[in-house]
């Protein structure tokens, strides 16, 4: 009889970082649809395509508590913290109200984003 050998499990130590294709970019108006802060509208500051999340000003927002340096001085900093980017939708520029979005390749062949609400294009703000 075989005695039994108990192996260990491989650890996968680096996973290949999978960029997510997100919705939203940077300067983009959005709506919170879901969590704390559901309802809330405000610019997108900052996105982190290899997290998936997105920093939007107003929402989120947390405190710290930073020691003084001789730089800085110290106290409690209030910041937007990032949520993810399925928690927001964009704004429709012709109704004002968040919407979904479709992708369309324009003749020159650049991807443009479509309003599903109104069909109207929503401008990439770079």
């Amino acid at each position: 009889m075989k005695p039994l050998v108990y192996r260990k499990a491989r650890r996968v130590r680096h996973r290949p970082v999978t960029r997510q294709r997100l919705h939203i970019t940077l300067g983009d108006e959005v709506q919170v649809i879901s969590g704390d802060d559901k309802g809330k509208r405000g610019r997108v500051l900052k996105v982190y395509p290899k997290t998936g999340r997105v920093t939007v000003e107003g929402v989120n927002v947390v405190k710290r508590h930073r020691r003084a340096t001789q730089e800085t001085e110290g106290g409690i900093i209030e910041f937007p913290a990032p949520i993810h980017h399925s928690k927001t939708m964009l704004i429709d520029p012709k109704t004002g109200e968040p919407t979904r979005i479709r992708r369309r390749k324009d003749a020159d062949g650049t991807m443009e984003r479509i309003a599903v609400k109104s069909g109207q294009s929503i401008p990439r703000n770079r």
